[in-house]
This record gives structure tokens, C-alpha cells and sequence, in this order.
């Protein structure tokens, strides 16, 4: 997704604020300088947008092919085209907007309370930050919004951490995903990163799956249909972390990706900073 489009797609007017490749959907494939969060999003000294009144205004053809009994049962049976299945999920997040991001933000302050990874990230992040708590990652500068392409978060140096509202299937997503963020945030703050370079990108991303939660064995097995018993782990990182890297603007193509993947897998598997050891 080029950058100018994400401009568009975050625009502060925008109210809060299953798609077919769960890993594309679930791995947060925005992060630090390059393929980031737009400046749309508003920035500390930005002042905020009034609240809008009401929800995104649809027409009532819109309305009805999306409540329309034939396209909901030819997805349910897989018999929908492309284009079907594409206008249909656009039409219910539309639809769906205030609502799912009025959510996404209540879960936001509920797991700044009461999650323990992201409470843990919070801390360690501020005390990696200036002591005027300019760094510091909270629900001030967490923007949920409605996204058109398939990820589920994305984090900007400069703006902050973006959440994909219409996405998350849970609020165990949410924090898988929010810990994913917030491990990119920490290394922004923690090592000198070249935005360019692929191996810089491969070890964020190692240690964002690695450690955020996403690769446990029950969210492999009962959500994305991955039924191995043995190296699980290993195999979710590596996988998770090379289609991240592949879809780098940097990146030409598979073979590119895992081979960052691998140069710099066994530091970066093993580096499990902030923790004392993966958190599951």
C-alpha cells in the first residue's frame, strides 16, 4: 500500500476513532519509517477533530446488498466471487465503522488497566523514553480507525500506534496485536535502526512475533489452522516474520525475505529484551 494511500485512509475525519490471508491480517505489517502510519494522524500539538455527529452516512443501496439473505449465504458456502465477497466486507465495515471503533478504543484503556504484557510494555518503554514522557506510548496516541487493506496495526515513530478497528475478531487479537506494536516501538527507542536495511526489518519482526504473544501455541492451532506439535514456535516466527519483511517496498521478493530472516535469526530469536524470557 503506497504511502500516499494510507494518507487518505487515516485522515483525521475519519470517525474514532475474515479476510482471506489470515497472516497478512493478523501480523501488523506497518512499522517504523517505511509503509507507517501517514501524518494524518494527529500529532501531539494537533488539535483534536470535533467528534462527528453521527455515524459514516451509507445509502440504502449500500444497506441493502449488504443485508441481502443471497450475497450472506453464497460467502457462508464459499460460492461468492471476488468481487462479491470484497463489496460485501467493505459494506459491513462501513456500516460497522462507529461501532467497531468505539470498541477497539474501550478495549484500548481496558488493557492499559489490566493486561499484563501491555502494561509491562508500557513501563519498560517509558523508562526508555525522555523524562518528559514524550515516548511514551498510551490511549492518547493509540488511534482506531476503519482500514481498507489486510493488516491489523501499524506503529510511526512520529505518531504513534495505529489499530485496524474492522479487524480484530477479539480482544485477545487487540493485545496480540497492541504487544506486537509496542515490541517496535521499544526497539525504535532501544537500538539505532536503519529503515532501509532488511535485516534490521527481519530482527523487529522476529522479536515482535516472538514476544508479543501471537505465536502461541493456541492462536497457531485453533485460529490460523496450524496443527504442528513440534518446533511451533520456531516455525511461526520465521513465517510470520519473512511475509512481513517481504511486503518491505525494499524487499523484490520470498527468497530475499528469508534470507534477512535467517542472518539474523539466532541474535535476534534469543534477544528477549524487555522479558526475562518469551511471554506466554
Amino acid at each position: 500500500m503506497q504511502l500516499h494511500d494510507i494518507n487518505q485512509a487515516l485522515r483525521p475525519s475519519v470517525v474514532c476513532s475474515y479476510l482471506p490471508n489470515q497472516d497478512e491480517l493478523d501480523n501488523g505489517s506497518l512499522h517504523p519509517v517505511y509503509n507507517v502510519l501517514a501524518k494524518s494522524i494527529e500529532s501531539p500539538n494537533m488539535a483534536e477533530s470535533p467528534p462527528a455527529s453521527s455515524p459514516p452516512s451509507t445509502s440504502s443501496s449500500d444497506q441493502q446488498t449488504y443485508r441481502t439473505w443471497s450475497n450472506f449465504f453464497s460467502i457462508l458456502t464459499n460460492s461468492a466471487s471476488a468481487e462479491t465477497r470484497a463489496a460485501y466486507f467493505a459494506e459491513r465495515d462501513t456500516l460497522n465503522e462507529a461501532r467497531d471503533c468505539a470498541r477497539c478504543d474501550s478495549d484500548v484503556a481496558y488493557l492499559f488497566k489490566a493486561s499484563p504484557i501491555i502494561t509491562f510494555m508500557k513501563h519498560n518503554i517509558d523508562l526508555l523514553g525522555p523524562s518528559d514522557g514524550s515516548a511514551s506510548i498510551g490511549p492518547h496516541n493509540i488511534k482506531c480507525r476503519k482500514c481498507t487493506t489486510q493488516q491489523s496495526g501499524g506503529f510511526s515513530p512520529d505518531h504513534g500506534i495505529l489499530l485496524c478497528a474492522n479487524h480484530f475478531r477479539n480482544r485477545g487479537h487487540l493485545e496480540d496485536t497492541l504487544a506486537h506494536e509496542m515490541v517496535h516501538a521499544y526497539d525504535h527507542l532501544r537500538f539505532k535502526l536503519d529503515p532501509l536495511d532488511l535485516r534490521h526489518a527481519a530482527c523487529m519482526e522476529i522479536r515482535a512475533s516472538m514476544l508479543s504473544g501471537e505465536c502461541r501455541w493456541t492462536r497457531e492451532f485453533f485460529t490460523r489452522s496450524q496443527w504442528g506439535l513440534t518446533q511451533q514456535l520456531q516455525e511461526c516466527v520465521r513465517r510470520r516474520a519473512a511475509l512481513s519483511v517481504r511486503n518491505r517496498p525494499a524487499c523484490k521478493d520470498d527468497l530475499q525475505a528469508a534470507r534477512a530472516v535467517n542472518e539474523v535469526w539466532e541474535s535476534c530469536f534469543n534477544d528477549t529484551r524487555p522479558f526475562d524470557e518469551i511471554y506466554k
